[in-house]
């Protein structure tokens, strides 16, 4: 097996930020007044053309474009958290979209609730007296920013949705979003319907933000190229169809951004969590786990985590593998035999990968380039539990990138050979995108990639509040 991941011993350590107890304030005389943040999750900087991408490439000229390296693993939740709040993994606690409690033996997936995470639009709101905004970031219920929007259905005791909702700051504001552009497209957000209309909300949405709070710093996460990464893969004709469709919808939201007030006070910057890997191998670490007899299933053919003494919750390319002290040992077995695994991170590795932390399994696997994780535990479909072929994506114990597919029984497809997508190692070919644009841009000088850890202490720098904000940066703003 080879590690192709950069870890922390590729990095440059950055001084971490000071802090001071001065609200309003802002550290130079020539700071950007607004910042606006557009989280194209999956772009590269080589789909920003004159071709594809002709709004990009006017706002973004490709001397202000760079790499961005995320931080391992490069999957939604630690990647936005690491972005906004310029922690590793293993210091702001999110190493998966899912958690596994161990005193109630629950693996949980896209819980929705902040716990106490402080991103950028809380730091800037609470510390440094900006207005702030976000929208559809993971993690946002309970959030401080001025004005915040994320899904957040209304759901009975078995995850079926009762209500289309969301969770917003103030709490009228989807009421006003609804009156004007209907409840939010959850089934364009992910599915087998996911399609650019949730995007398209999702910026009219951003639009509707500025008119009603105008805040100093919007971020704004355009989910769109996440759907088509996965199910048709980076080097598709659809992915690159899709390249235009949402730079039409970026023109858009652009073209009414520049009739507002602040336009030649404002910095755009182009984010995005990470690129994707073209794939085609699934690996089952939990059928693995079954056939050694380390994972339990009950009646219903759910696997049964209090009987079990090691299961997978698999998430893309990574899977966190737990297990019970007796089993170490033949746990670790188990997973050596596995192909398509690239690598085996013990505690030693965990902290070269910054994912040392308690929520983090006792194993934690890299699938190779062209592989990803499914948490199946079954071969034949018909000994899958009864949330495997519907839209459940709390119930089941690892991400299925399988329900951005109709089924041929249930509502989703239970064959993983049609997913074509995924990310979540780190390597060159499936790096981000930074880049700054906007009237009051910066030169972005850059002599190498730039890294996920950088992001959130430029936009300080930016807005001047670096010196105001009480997050304690892992390295310092790219402009320095």
């Amino acid at each position: 097996m080879t590690d192709t991941t950069h870890s922390d011993s590729d990095l440059t350590e950055g001084p971490t930020n000071s802090h001071d107890d001065s609200l309003g304030t802002r550290d130079g005389e020539n700071d950007a007044e607004r910042v606006i943040v557009l989280d194209i999750v999956g772009l590269q900087p080589h789909h920003i053309d004159d071709e594809r991408t002709p709004t990009l490439r006017s706002l973004f000229p490709s001397e202000n474009v760079a790499d961005l390296r995320p931080q391992f693993p490069a999957v939604t939740i630690p990647a936005q958290t690491t972005l906004a709040s310029g922690q590793r993994p293993r210091t702001h606690g999110d190493v998966s979209n899912g958690e596994y409690d161990r005193e109630r033996d629950v693996a949980e997936l896209w819980e929705r609730d902040r716990d106490d995470r402080t991103r950028i639009w809380e730091a800037a709101s609470d510390d440094a007296g900006l207005t702030t905004g976000v929208l559809c970031f993971q993690h946002l219920i309970g959030t401080s920013a001025d004005i915040a929007v994320t899904p957040s259905p209304i759901e009975d005791e078995d995850n079926n949705i009762l209500e289309m909702n969301c969770w917003t700051n103030p709490d009228d504001f989807y009421d006003e979003l609804q009156e004007e552009y209907n409840h939010f497209p959850l089934h364009s957000y992910w599915g087998p319907g996911a399609s650019a209309e949730s995007t398209e909300w999702i910026l009219s949405a951003a639009t509707e933000a500025i008119e009603r709070a105008d805040p100093d710093l919007l971020w704004i996460y355009i989910p769109h190229l996440d759907y088509v990464g996965q199910s048709d893969g980076p080097g598709s004709e659809a992915f690159n169809d899709e390249l235009a469709v949402v730079d039409d919808l970026v023109d858009e939201f652009v073209s009414g951004l520049t009739g507002t007030d602040r336009w030649e006070q404002t910095v755009v910057n182009l984010v995005s969590e990470y690129g994707f890997h073209d794939v085609e191998t699934p690996i089952f670490p939990n059928r693995a786990l079954r056939e050694a007899g380390l994972l339990e299933t009950d009646a219903n053919d759910d696997v049964d985590l209090s009987r079990s003494d090691a299961f997978a919750m698999v998430d893309h390319q990574i899977a966190h593998v737990y297990v019970e002290d007796e089993a170490i040992d033949q746990a670790r077995a188990v997973i050596d035999d596995l192909s398509g695994v690239d690598v085996i991170l013990d505690e030693s590795g965990k902290v070269e990968y910054g994912v040392d932390h308690p929520d983090s399994g006792e194993f934690v696997l890299v699938a190779e380039k062209n592989a990803w994780f499914q948490y199946y535990w079954w071969d034949n479909p018909e000994e899958a539990p009864p949330y495997a072929g519907d839209m459940d994506i709390h119930k089941k114990p690892g991400f299925d990138p399988c329900e951005l597919f109709f089924g041929d029984e249930g509502l989703v497809s239970l064959d993983p050979t049609k997913v074509s997508g995924s990310h979540g190692r780190v390597d060159e070919s499936a790096y981000g995108c930074y880049g700054l644009g906007g009237p009051a841009a910066p030169t972005l000088e850059l002599d190498e990639t730039a890294d996920a850890l950088d992001v959130t202490p430029t936009i300080t720098d930016m807005l001047g509040i670096t010196e105001s904000v009480s997050i304690p940066f892992e390295r310092s703003s790219l402009l320095e």
